[in-house]
Formats: C-alpha cells, structure tokens, sequence
C-alpha cells in the first residue's frame, strides 16, 4: 500500500447505538426476574419469555418512568404517544418469531449530550431512544457440534439509544460512551453492570477522505460491553476500511464482531434493512401516552444529580475538571463531595476533593469499586474535619492525606486520630520561637545564614528544615519561615 497519513487523508464517521438494560425488578412483558445474574440456564422465565401460544404481553410500568427519565437525562423530548411495534426474525433465542420494539413512535427523540473533551465539548445529537426487549442467548459447548438456548434474557427491558453520525474519531466515541454511562447510571436509568452487559454498543463506522460530501459505506460492530473496547474497535475498523479502500478493495455494508483477545473484528453476517424485518404494530399492547407533567417532575428531580450540574457547581468553586471527572469514575466519593457540598467552603471542599482522588482511588480494588454504598470511607462529616483542620494549619497538607491514607477505613474522630498519629502542628509561635532561636545558634546554620544576607533567600529551605527536624516534624512551616524571616 502507498505510503498515506490515515488522519490526515480520511476521516471517520462514526454513530452508536448503545443498549442500556434498565433496572427494573421484573422483565419488560412479564412478572420474570430481571436479574439473571448467577441463575442457572432458563430459570428466570415465564411462559412469554418462550412465545409460548395463548400468553399476552403486559407492559411494565416501571420500564416506561425510567425510559422518561433517560429521556431527561438526554436533553430529549419525551413522546407524548409511543407505541410498539414487531421486529421479525428467525433465531433460535427469540422463540416467537419476532421482537417487540418501538420503530414508528419511539418514546424518546430529539435529544443531544454534550461529551467533555480536552479540547472543548463534543455535542453529540440523540436521534431516538426507544424500548425493546431483549432475545435470549446462544451457547457453544466446546467441541459440540450443537448450541444451547438460554432464555433467561429473553424479555430483559432495553432501552436503544441512537445516536445521530456526529463522532468523528475513536477517542470520541470512546468519550461519548463514558458520558452516555455516567448520564444513565446517575439518573438510574441502569445499574450500569458493564461486565453484564447492562450498556452494549455498537459501532457504526465509514469512512471518506477528507473534504469528501459522500459518505462511505457503514459497517456495524456489534455488542461492544467496555469503552476501552469501543475505542479500539473503532480505530481498528477505520484503519481496516483505508487499507482496503487504498488497495481498490470495497467495504461492503456488514455486521462484524470484536474480539478482544486478537484485537481485530471479524465478519458475521450481512447487514439487513429495515424493510428486511417486515415490522408492522404490535396487537396486543395499547400505546403509551406519557403526562408532560410527569416528565417536568423527573426534569426537576434530576436537575441537580446529573454530570453536566455537577460539573458546573463543582467548577464554580474552584474544582478542577480533572478530579471532577475522576470523582465521577468513583461514585462513593462523588456522593461524599455532594453531601458537604453546601456545608463546606470553596477552600475546604477542594480540599476534601484532592484528600478523595489523590488518596482514595489507589486503595480501592474492583470489588469494592462497584459497591453502591461503601461504608468503609471515611464519614462526609470527618473528611470536612479534616479540611478544617488543614485550613487551620492544625496540620499539614502532607498531613492531611497521611491521616486518611492511615485511617480511611476506620476515621471516625480526625482530631483524636491526628493526635494518636501525630500528625497535629505546633502552631504555638512562643513555643517555635524557641527552636528557632536553637537552631539560628547553631554553627552549623552560618553558612545558610550569610547566604540569605548575601541575597540568596532560597537559603532559608536548610532553616526551616532543621526547625522542622527538630520539632519532630510538628512545626508550622508557616509560621517558622514567618519567624525566622523576622529575626534576620
């Protein structure tokens, strides 16, 4: 292949379609259990799940509010009427034939999200969202010649976010994925179980060169359950796409599948249209009609629980967007930031921020990460204590962290703890006086003390070093430097 600078000559055109599993109790159409997590093969069905003849849809409830508040949380209008419609297909895990889904009157459309970049916000538009159930689940038994149905999944209520082709690079849909995630986990719309499959996407993917207004061809990539994955992908594909477009190949409209291990997609099948699923209305379920006064109310509810809120107040006060975003990667210590949030003062709710992401996070393992509520941090209440104490020179930056670093299981009393590590500052000036003086006296000190008279105040660093050394530590820096600078 001639030698050509992929970035520079082509450009991607990218849209996802992400599927969130909402988190209700029971399936989108029956009383089944929606968790299916640990259970064993074909346990949590009913017989709906298995299309079986005579039985009847019934709508959950529950599945309709969390589809208005992903609406909300999607800067989205909320379909006033929305109906349902069937998707046919033959499969094996999809027992009935076909799949109820909303094509025509999808409860969610027009919607858009503004993903945060290093360089600016990337605005993506919401084509639609609409629900859906989930098919069942095939599995391989290595070296069989035969395939297993699960129908566990069958049923499980989806909501399929579609993106309008607004992403043009794999960071982007790798960011654009991570917004989407922390949009519906924080309005819990999902429990957002990636490793579960809670949030799939799939990425739609063409290429053309650069200044080019046709588009090319769209390839799918499909049931992507990481954003690392999605990332990847996506920057495999274009390249794939280039190559084979600069060869005098054809990129043909398909289905292709990732596979981490081998970090490449693979072809599965041709990609069908529309009008291939012969959808019409689906009989047996009535049409929704949403109360615009119920939508206003979850408006109001999620207005201050959402990341683009968050990110505004926290900036206000002088949060840098670094730890915003890394808060939002540990939603324990979020909701510790949010509970003193209107206690604290800007000053002492930085620093309880810089206390939590520059102590906390490397404690953390995977399983205590995904817990919802961790009682095993240090209380709101004693992280402000902490501030406090740092902002009334009671103790150090340093100081600070090394008491959470040492007791973020178990801080209950940030005082008592300081004094037990002693880790408390002697912020006593007639008490520092004194060492100061001692240490001034010492001939060791002269060479520092004609280097200061000579103008090198950088000097004073030895000083206030060995006044720290020898008050064990305990010292004001503060307020020795102040001392020392008054008697010279």
């Amino acid at each position: 292949m001639k030698s050509i600078d992929i970035e520079k000559d082509y450009q991607a055109t990218i849209g996802i379609e992400c599927h969130v599993q909402l988190a209700t109790k029971t399936k989108l159409f029956s009383g089944a259990d929606n968790d299916a997590r640990e259970a064993a093969p074909n346990t949590t069905v009913s017989p709906i799940c298995f299309g079986l003849p005579g039985v009847l849809p019934v709508l959950n409830k529950r599945a309709v509010e969390l589809a208005i508040r992903a609406g909300v949380a999607l800067n989205a209008t909320v379909s006033e009427y929305s109906s349902f419609d069937r998707k046919h297909y033959f499969y094996p895990d999809l027992p009935k034939g076909y799949q109820i889904t909303q094509l025509e009157k999808p409860v969610v459309v027009n919607g858009r999200i503004d993903v945060p970049m290093e360089d600016g916000n990337l605005s993506v538009r919401i084509e639609r969202a609409h629900l859906e159930e989930d098919a069942g689940k095939l599995t391989h038994p290595a070296g069989a010649d035969y395939s297993l149905v699960d129908l566990n999944r069958a049923g499980t209520p989806l909501i399929e976010i579609v993106s309008a082709p607004d992403i043009h690079s794999p960071l982007e849909a790798k960011a654009y994925a991570q917004e989407l995630y922390l949009l519906m986990t924080s309005a819990g719309v999902t429990h957002g179980d990636l490793y579960h499959g809670n949030m799939r996407f799939d990425v739609n993917i063409s290429i053309a060169r650069k200044g080019s207004k046709e588009l090319g061809t769209r390839v799918e990539v499909k049931n992507l359950n990481s954003f690392r994955s999605v990332e990847r992908a996506a920057l495999y594909e274009f390249k794939r796409q280039v190559e084979l477009v600069e060869k005098g190949g054809t990129v043909v409209q398909e289905t292709r599948g990732w596979d981490d291990t081998k970090q490449k997609t693979a072809s599965q099948r041709s990609k069908e249209d529309a009008h291939d699923y012969r959808y019409f209305p689906d009989a047996d379920i009535p049409p929704v009609v949403i109360d615009q006064a119920d939508v206003q109310a979850v408006a109001a509810e999620l207005s201050k629980i959402l990341p683009p809120a968050i990110r505004k107040r926290l900036s206000a006060r002088n949060v840098s967007a670094k730890s915003i975003e890394t808060l939002f990667i540990y939603p324990m210590l979020l909701d510790r930031v949010l509970q003193i949030e209107d206690e604290a003062t800007d000053s002492e709710l930085k620093t309880v921020v810089d206390l939590l992401v520059n102590v906390l996070p490397p404690e953390f393992d995977e399983g205590e990460i995904l817990k919802a509520d961790a009682p095993y941090l240090p209380h709101p209440a004693e992280l402000l204590v902490v501030a406090r104490l740092a902002a009334d020179a009671k103790i150090s930056g340093s100081g600070a962290k090394e008491l959470v670093r040492r007791s973020w299981k178990t801080l209950n009393d940030a005082a008592a703890e300081a004094e037990r590590l002693g880790l408390m500052q002697m912020s006593d000036e007639a008490a520092i006086e004194t060492v100061v003086d001692s240490v001034l006296a010492d001939p060791a000190s002269a060479k520092s003390l004609e280097d200061i008279r000579a103008g090198n105040q950088k000097a004073i660093g030895y000083l206030v070093g060995q006044v720290m050394k020898h008050s064990g530590g305990k010292a004001n820096p503060q307020v020795v430097q102040k001392l020392i600078r008054s008697k010279l």
